[in-house]
């Protein structure tokens, strides 16, 4: 039904003699701005749905090496932890940075 509509150029002539007249002429640069800026929302929006909807793509199955990377550092010191917490179960003397560590954890009193 559009597509008739914009078959002749006479007709798209037409049609923006109409708008002018009923807009005028300064109103009128301001109107396709926002037409524009209305239809780069829209266009995003629905780019958006579409990534929303694609589960399967390569780049969501694959994790970031950034968060790689941090998972990884997370479960090396979740071992250097555990590690710790066998080494005092043993009785073991556990040293953290070079220096002998004790047992009961200090803690700084406020005030």
């Amino acid at each position: 039904m559009l597509g008739d509509l914009f078959d002749s150029p006479w007709k798209i002539l037409i049609i923006a003699v109409v708008l002018i007249i009923l807009f005028g002429g300064k109103k009128m640069p301001d109107a396709a701005r926002s037409l524009g800026r209305s239809m780069r929302i829209l266009k995003a929006e629905v780019q958006d749905l579409h990534h929303d909807h694609d589960t399967e793509s390569p780049e969501a199955a694959q994790p970031a090496p950034a968060i790689t990377a941090t998972q990884q550092q997370i479960d090396q010191l979740q071992q250097q932890i555990n590690n710790l917490q066998q080494q005092q179960a043993a009785g073991q003397a556990v040293t953290v940075n070079g220096s002998a560590a004790t047992e009961a954890p200090q803690t700084q009193q406020p005030g």
